[in-house]
């Protein structure tokens, strides 16, 4: 008998399977709650994005979603 990894079952794909949700979901929060302070979008839609599509909708978020402040308090007026 040939011994089993925990990958070659059902149980190892289900828990992966698991950790990729859990991940996609701390995102989803993280994301809905930087958008309530940092963005002037939607949060709720922020949120959908990221947790449709991850990657590319943390990126999107990163790019488009937040204000030029980062959320540190700076200034971006001139004077």
């Amino acid at each position: 008998m040939i011994p089993t990894t925990p990958l070659q079952n059902a149980g190892g794909v289900l828990f992966i399977w698991l950790i990729f949700i859990l991940i996609a979901l701390a995102l989803t929060y993280w994301v809905y709650r930087d958008a309530q302070k940092n963005s002037q979008h939607s949060p709720f839609l922020w949120a959908l994005v990221v947790f449709l599509a991850p990657l590319l909708g943390l990126v999107l978020y990163f790019l488009l979603g937040r204000k030029g402040t980062g959320g540190r308090g700076h200034s971006s007026s001139q004077i």
